[in-house]
């Protein structure tokens, strides 16, 4: 496994992903979604200061992941 940061966790709850880019493509969106997975975190927000500024929201659910929490690693340590 490789190590990840987030760009900014809020209260240990909402992982947020800053891009500045002209528009959010799928490989963004897979980024923060993966994160989402390999942490207890749940909730993540994609922020995007383009041309046109954006966001999206992100949920992934606890019960769906199927990693142990021994090897979950948080993004916050």
């Amino acid at each position: 496994m490789g190590d990840f940061k987030a760009d900014l966790i809020v209260n240990e709850k909402v992982i947020v992903e800053l891009k500045a880019v002209s528009t959010l493509n799928p490989a963004h969106e897979a980024q923060l979604i993966n994160y989402l997975k390999a942490t207890n975190i749940e909730v993540g927000l994609l922020l995007n200061f383009g041309k046109k500024p954006e966001f999206k929201r992100f949920i992934y659910d606890n019960k769906r992941k199927n990693i142990s929490n021994d090897r979950r690693i948080s993004v916050a340590e």
